[in-house]
């Protein structure tokens, strides 16, 4: 994994592919937004999955009440290094929020361990729905990982999925392992009016 830096924009890249850019943030950032909305509320536990460059925790941040309790999950020690040192200007002040826990950890470790304990998943750990970091992330979106994460959040709690391309399968997989499935497509960067990203926000029934 690669911090790269052109004309005072930055982006982190895993291999050839671009995982995440200073420029275009809209649909990171609609993660966190829309699945505060979808609840209904701004208290309770948030687990992110990925922590990036900040935006979509920015966005929790901002979405959810100062009774909040918001775990950023980080498998990579060097992005949480990026964080705090070239990439600060970017996060600002959101790692000094008291609401926050940075985890040096697997998030599928974290999910698998817990029940009934969060009022929403946020996962943009990939490129979408499947191993593309490395193949262990496979447990997220396998059948088995999908219902450790139903077992993981609270009743009417919501796992969000982030995806840059469209996976008609994957919805089929959020609803066998007991959830209620929405898809939603986001405009790639502002403005865009033919490049989308896609999420699933899968609710946990009452």
């Amino acid at each position: 994994m690669q911090l790269l830096r052109s004309d005072g924009d930055y982006s982190i890249h895993f291999g050839s592919e671009e995982l995440m850019g200073s420029c275009d943030h809209v649909s990171e950032e609609a993660l966190a937004a829309l699945t505060c909305q979808r609840l209904g509320h701004r208290d309770g536990v948030v687990l992110i999955g990925g922590l990036g460059m900040g935006f979509t925790l920015g966005a929790a941040l901002a979405a959810w009440s100062a009774r909040s309790s918001i775990i950023v999950a980080e498998l990579v020690p060097k992005v949480v290094t990026w964080a705090r040192g070239p990439l600060a200007h970017i996060f600002r002040d959101h790692l000094s929020d008291p609401r926050l826990t940075i985890d040096v950890s697997d998030v599928h470790n974290i999910i698998d361990a817990s029940t009934d304990r969060f009022d929403a998943i946020l996962l943009d750990v990939d490129n979408g729905p499947d191993g593309m970091i490395r193949p262990e992330n496979e447990r997220l979106y396998c059948n088995w990982g999908l219902r450790s994460a139903h077992a993981a959040l609270k009743c009417g709690g919501i796992l969000a999925i982030w995806s840059a391309y469209p996976d008609g399968d994957f919805g089929v997989k959020l609803e066998e392992a007991g959830f209620e499935v929405e898809e939603v497509r986001v405009p790639a960067f502002t403005g865009s009016k033919d490049e989308f990203h896609h999420i699933w926000f899968a609710r946990k029934g009452h």
